[in-house]
């Protein structure tokens, strides 16, 4: 593994990127008030934060900065009430992510591209929160939302959309990924910012 120690520069880029990050997630997540939307965001999601993600990947070189982006999120869907599910799948993914980086090569595509498809694999943590979470969670739901929402919620948030989803965010990561790429080489590359 890259052993080199993480820097304050490191540390900054890691707070840029995660920040933009959980906008486009926080944005894209927003759109879940209509229920009949849940499923596909699962795919939207990565699908357009690869394109910040993939300017993040090409400035990553040591080992950490993906992991530490994981707790960052994990910590902060925790504190907006997602519980410690998000954690339990943001860390893990955003680890084995990093892990992925460091064992492939830090600027090949190739490894970004499965990277970010486990790493992505972490927004499962809130939606897990639905069949998980137990009953005070859509409890929590019916206060908030009122009943008519959650019902509707239930309705297209069923049990199978738990393996679906998986599916859902790693073809999202892998078409994030390539578009990205497309921007990060057409457009960041000629700004100058990659």
């Amino acid at each position: 593994m890259n052993n080199r120690k993480l820097t304050g520069k490191d540390l900054i880029t890691v707070g840029i990127y995660t920040a933009i990050y959980m906008i486009v997630i926080f944005v894209i997540g927003a759109t879940n008030a209509i229920p009949i939307l849940y499923p596909p965001s699962l795919f939207v999601m990565p699908l357009l934060a690869g394109i910040p993600m993939m300017l993040y990947y090409s400035k990553i070189e040591k080992f950490g900065m993906l992991t530490i982006t994981g707790i960052i999120m994990g910590l902060f869907f925790y504190i907006c009430g997602y519980t410690w599910i998000c954690l339990a799948f943001l860390v893990p993914t955003a680890l084995l992510g990093d892990i992925i980086l460091n064992r492939m090569g830090y600027k090949k595509f190739s490894s970004m591209l499965v990277s970010y498809m486990v790493f992505s694999l972490g927004i499962m943590g809130g939606p897990a929160n639905l069949w998980f979470a137990g009953a005070s969670y859509w409890d929590g739901i019916s206060e908030s939302m009122g009943a008519q929402y959650a019902e509707q919620l239930s309705k297209y948030m069923p049990s199978w959309m738990f393996p679906l989803g998986f599916v859902l965010l790693a073809l999202g990561a892998f078409c994030g990924a390539f578009l990205g790429r497309k921007m990060l080489n057409k457009h960041f590359k000629k700004a100058g910012i990659a």
